[in-house]
């Protein structure tokens, strides 16, 4: 059998002190496409390339697809055997484990990959794949020879202490390994020496808490500094937890790693409330999100259905990422139209409003909106109210703020992982709602406001969340025992996969508006659009440029 081998990716390669030899190429290459070997043609002549542009495409008859061009591409995550070659492999200990004997299939084969795209046409090509998660026949550690350690940083999401808890039982009831550590109070906790041990015990029960049994904090990434410490503990595999911004650190800490040649494996869980991580179909904690979004939602509509013109607004997570403002790949012409649109995520106002049925009007960042005027919000208000004599609001925190900040004359800050730190937009519109019925349309206007974000993050995951926290967890350790690193873990078309970090982490996923699932909030709300009218035009870029934002990948920070 034959086999093409391309590597795509940038065109000026991010050369590495370990350049792989031809047996090197030819030693992965088995491991990742197994007996009949494939014959490669000039592969001493392959230059490595970096991470962030790892795509390998091969075209074979094993089961990968048929001889010829047929557009498959993998994705592949790096290995600890790109630069340990020589790296010795054991059996899986799960070979022997009497929970995993009756099951069919153990292991997953190296030829196993999950898809990006399952809806295609007749002809269409077979697109991006990435390798499907799952423990592997060989792995790569000494189970009593492990010591891992596990660090959570960022914002509270719920689940975050149910994945802590399923690494420290999946490494210890899975693979049999004892030392593990927990790393006090994000990223700094590596270098203030802030750590404690896990077992099954300690952790048995976290799950039923909010908030993160490690502490978390913002900040505080410093690669050589951590790096020097996990190298001095003796530590092997590192675990973090964390959102975009905990994700490009993981990377940096594992390009360290890769440039010291240390047998660490490094796995990224993605975690962000928002749901706004590229690839995988959704982030944990969102569900549970949504379910208790409902509560505050059900309460304004109680409230505001009481009195007379009763106007519920609900405030709900939906942050702004300003990642537009580095420029973007691929549309440098568009560029100066663009550096100052900062994407921002609506996905939680969407889901709760179309989960509650309630809610008159949905606001979210992606779909700038306008108050005065013909198709305007207040002229949509006050319709509302003539029909029913109440309405709810519901608008995600990023929406709106241009609005806010001129209003306000306020200066953008950020905090210490650079995000943009938001301006109330809930308190600001409930203001401007009062002011003109009040004192421009002369109408007696009942405002109730709430704001339940951080009674949100703070609780513990449903059973839906639990359960799916639990696969990203065990996906994570069988992808770390099998020598992979670098990698991050989540479902893709519902099947777990593992994903190069820098593919979770160069574009940010944002509700598009083109979509049919926006389409069907305007329908269930039956809301203005907000596309038209003389202060849409001040607001909203034109629908070519939107469906190119949609489409977009944004180089990372």
């Amino acid at each position: 059998m034959e086999a093409s081998i391309s590597l795509l990716g940038s065109t000026k390669p991010n050369l590495s002190p370990f350049v792989p030899s031809s047996n090197v190429l030819h030693r992965r290459l088995r491991r990742d496409f197994p007996v009949p070997a494939l014959k490669l043609k000039n592969v001493s002549g392959l230059q490595r390339i970096s991470h962030q542009n790892r795509l390998l495409r091969a075209q074979c008859s094993n089961g990968l697809g048929p001889v010829g061009d047929d557009g498959f591409v993998l994705e592949d995550v790096p290995h600890l055997t790109n630069f340990l070659p020589d790296l010795p492999s054991y059996p899986n200990p799960l070979k022997e484990s009497q929970a995993y004997a009756i099951v069919k299939r153990t292991f997953v084969s190296s030829e196993d990959v999950v898809a990006q795209n399952i809806v295609v046409q007749k002809g269409s090509k077979r697109g991006v794949h990435f390798r499907r998660a799952g423990p592997r026949e060989r792995v790569y550690f000494k189970s009593d020879e492990v010591k891992a350690c596990i660090v959570t940083c960022g914002g509270l999401c719920p689940g975050i202490n149910t994945v802590i808890r399923e690494i420290v039982c999946g490494l210890n009831n899975m693979y049999g390994v004892n030392n593990i550590l927990g790393i006090q109070g994000g990223y700094r906790g590596f270098y203030s020496k802030n750590t404690m041990t896990l077992t099954p015990k300690v952790v048995n029960d976290i799950h039923k808490r909010g908030g993160t049994f490690l502490q978390t904090s913002r900040g505080g990434h410093d690669t050589a500094k951590i790096v020097d410490n996990i190298q001095d503990r003796g530590i092997n595999q590192v675990y973090i937890i964390g959102g975009d911004g905990t994700q490009k650190g993981a990377e940096k800490i594992y390009q360290e790693v890769e440039r010291r040649g240390l047998q660490v494996a490094v796995s990224g869980i993605p975690k962000t409330i928002d749901n706004d991580i590229a690839v995988i179909d959704k982030s944990f904690g969102f569900d549970t999100a949504v379910e208790e979004a409902q509560r505050a939602i059900n309460a304004a509509h109680v409230e505001v259905e009481s009195v007379e013109n009763g106007v519920g607004i609900v405030k709900l997570m939906g942050r702004y990422s300003g990642k537009c403002s580095v420029g973007i790949c691929g549309l440098r012409s568009f560029t100066s139209r663009l550096r100052k649109y900062h994407l921002s995520i609506g996905f939680i106002a969407m889901i709760a409003t179309l989960a509650n049925r309630d809610v008159d009007c949905c606001l979210i960042p992606e779909s700038p909106f306008f108050l005065e005027g013909k198709g305007g919000l207040f002229e949509f208000i006050e319709q509302r109210l003539k029909e029913n004599r109440h309405m709810v609001i519901v608008i995600a925190e990023g929406a709106g703020q241009d609005y806010v900040s001129q209003s306000m004359r306020a200066s953008e800050t950020k905090d210490a992982s650079g995000n943009r730190l938001l301006l109330d937009v809930g308190l600001w519109l409930t203001q401007q709602i009062k002011d003109h019925f009040t004192n421009v349309r002369k109408m007696t206007i009942n405002m109730k406001y709430i704001d339940p974000t951080y009674m949100i993050r703070a609780i513990p995951s449903n059973a839906s969340d639990n359960l799916y926290c639990t696969l990203l967890a065990q996906s994570a350790v069988h992808g770390a025992m099998a020598g992979f690193s670098g990698f991050t873990v989540g479902p893709v078309n519902s099947r777990h996969a593992y994903i190069p970090i820098s593919r979770v982490t160069e574009v940010t996923n944002t509700v598009k508006l083109t979509d049919r699932m926006w389409a069907r909030l305007l329908a269930s709300t039956n809301q203005p659009s907000f596309l038209t009218g003389e202060g849409a035009l001040q607001n909203v870029i034109d629908m070519e440029t939107q469906e190119m934002i949609d489409n977009m990948k944004i180089s990372s920070i």
